[in-house]
This record gives structure tokens, sequence and C-alpha cells, in this order.
């Protein structure tokens, strides 16, 4: 059940409702545009801080994940650190997937 996350976050990517840099991601949670993030297993510790604080600032879920080929495989991407998923729904649904 937790690989079907994959599924929706790459389904969210193609739909266009995804961010994927780090300062697009930092953006997207300071406009209150990010509904959720996810972080891989093998983020950094300096990026993790940033967004783990900016999401705990302000109040958008952060989730860890698989680790960044995982993640960069489900949106067809090389090596993804971080993505902010821009759509409630889509949210809401690897949030109930993963928790």
């Amino acid at each position: 059940m937790k690989g079907n996350y994959l599924n929706i976050l790459g389904l969210a990517f193609r739909a266009g409702q995804c961010v994927l840099r780090e300062e697009a991601i930092v953006h997207a949670i300071q406009v209150k545009s990010a509904k959720l993030v996810l972080i891989a297993s093998d983020i950094g510790p300096q990026t993790k801080k940033k967004l783990m604080d900016k999401s705990k600032t302000y109040e958008v879920p952060i989730i860890n994940v698989d680790d960044r080929e995982t993640l960069g495989h489900a949106i067809g991407k090389p090596q993804r650190v971080a993505i902010a998923i821009l759509d409630t729904g889509f949210a809401h649904k690897i949030q109930s997937l993963l928790v």
C-alpha cells in the first residue's frame, strides 16, 4: 500500500500540481500554495532543516518518504530530494496512503 502513493505522486506531477526545486518549494510554502511536502529519507541535513522549519512555520504538512531515487523515478525525473504538492486532493490522498 505504501508504494501506491508513488502512483498518485506521478499523477500529480503529470497534472502540473508539483513543485520540484528547493527554492520553488520554499516559495510555494511561503505563499501557502503548497499543501504537502514530501522529503526523501536521504536528504541533506541543511536542506531538511530549511524545509522542516518553513513547513512548521507556515503549517504545511511534511512527510519523510523513500530515497531520492525512488521519488525521482515516480515522476520521471532524476533523483529528487523534495517535492511539494499543490493540489489539496492529491495531498490528502498521498497523506492517507502514507499515514
